[in-house]
C-alpha cells in the first residue's frame, strides 16, 4: 500500500455519519471530559483542509492511511491546548486500537461509519462530536463544507493534563549511537506523501505535504524535532466509505521495524507493543531503549515491506 505517486484530485467522499448520533454513554451531559485525560482530535489532510490549525501545539502527530490512499493526522494533546483546532473529520476503526494505550482519552471527531458507531461507545474513551459536545464545534468560514468544522479545546478539557498524560512508551533523552546522515526522508501513500527535510537551524524537520510545505495557519512552517516511520500491516478493515472504498485498518499491536529520524540522522531501530494498553516501546537491534528529543513527535505509519 505504500506506492509512488500522489493525486491532486478530490477526496473521497467520507464515510463519517455523526449527525444521527445519540449522546455518548460516556457523556457527562456536558460534553466535557474529566482532568487529566489527553485530548486526541481526528484532522483533515487533504489539500482543501490545508493550512490545518493547532497542529503545531500537539505533543504527537500520528498520520495513517485512509480511503483513496489518502492520509489523516490524529493529533495528541497533552501539555498545552491550543485555542482552535482543525479541521476536524471523522474516527476510524483503527484509532481505537491506537488510543487504548492511554488512560480514557478525549477523542474529538465529527462523525464515524455507522456500523463504527457502536464499538466507539464501548470503548474506554470519552466521545466528543458535535453532538456531544456542540458548543465546543464551530464551522470557519475560510473553507468549504466538509472542512471547515473546529475545535476549542478548552471547552472539552479545563486544562492541559501535563506530560504524565502521555502513556505512550516514549523516551526522551540523548540520542542513540550510529545511525546515518540524513537529509531528507519521503513516505508515500498510495495517494498521498510526506517529505521530512532536517533543518540544522531549526533543529527539526521540516514537512512537506504532497509537495508543498505544511505550515501553521499563520504561515509557520512545521518542524518536529523527531519523526518516526513505523513499519506495520495495513489491511482492509470490515468498513467502507459512502463510495464504496475500503475502509484499511492500520494495525499498531505487535512488533516490526522503524526509522527514528532525528539530530539529521535516521536510525534502524524495532518496535514492540505486545498489548492494546501498552505503549510502544523502540530499541536498538541489540534492546538498547531509543531515546527522543524533546518536543513534537510526528509518527507516521507506513506498509511492513
Amino acid at each position: 500500500m505504500l506506492a509512488a505517486g500522489c493525486t491532486n484530485g478530490p477526496a473521497p467522499a467520507d464515510d463519517g455519519r455523526g449527525a444521527d448520533r445519540p449522546a455518548s454513554r460516556t457523556d457527562t451531559g456536558t460534553g466535557t471530559a474529566a482532568v487529566g485525560q489527553v485530548l486526541a482530535v481526528k484532522i483533515d489532510n487533504v489539500r482543501a483542509a490545508r493550512p490545518q490549525t493547532g497542529l503545531d501545539a500537539a505533543d504527537i502527530v500520528y498520520v495513517e492511511q485512509v480511503e483513496g490512499g489518502l492520509s489523516r493526522l490524529m493529533a495528541v494533546y497533552a501539555t498545552r491546548l491550543p485555542k482552535t483546532v482543525g479541521p476536524v473529520r471523522s474516527a476510524r476503526e483503527s484509532d481505537l486500537e491506537l488510543l487504548r494505550q492511554f488512560d480514557r482519552p478525549a477523542l474529538a471527531f465529527s462523525g464515524a461509519q455507522g456500523k463504527l458507531l457502536p464499538l466507539i461507545d464501548k470503548e474506554p474513551l470519552e466521545a466528543v462530536t458535535p453532538q456531544d459536545a456542540e458548543d465546543a464545534y464551530y464551522r470557519g468560514s475560510e473553507k468549504a463544507s466538509p472542512h471547515n468544522l473546529y475545535l476549542r479545546p478548552h471547552r472539552v478539557l479545563p486544562s492541559a493534563p501535563g506530560e504524565a498524560a502521555l502513556t505512550t512508551g516514549f523516551r526522551h533523552g540523548p540520542a542513540p549511537d550510529g545511525g546515518t546522515p540524513t537529509r531528507s526522508r519521503t513516505v508515500r501513500y498510495p495517494s498521498a506523501r510526506f517529505t521530512f527535510t532536517w533543518s540544522p537551524e531549526r533543529r527539526g524537520w521540516e514537512i512537506t505535504t504532497d509537495g508543498a510545505p505544511t505550515v501553521t495557519a499563520d504561515g509557520r512552517r512545521l518542524a518536529p524535532p523527531t519523526v518516526v516511520v513505523q513499519y506495520v500491516d495495513v489491511r482492509r478493515s470490515g468498513y467502507h466509505d459512502v463510495l464504496g472504498n475500503p475502509t484499511p485498518y492500520t494495525e499498531t499491536v505487535g512488533s516490526g521495524t522503524a526509522e527514528v529520524l532525528r539530530d539529521g540522522r535516521s536510525h534502524d531501530v524495532r518496535w514492540l507493543r505486545p498489548t492494546a494498553t501498552d505503549g510502544t516501546r523502540f530499541t536498538t537491534r541489540a534492546g538498547t531503549p531509543v531515546a527522543f528529543s524533546e518536543g513534537q513527535v510526528w509518527v507516521v505509519f507506513a506498509q511492513r515491506p
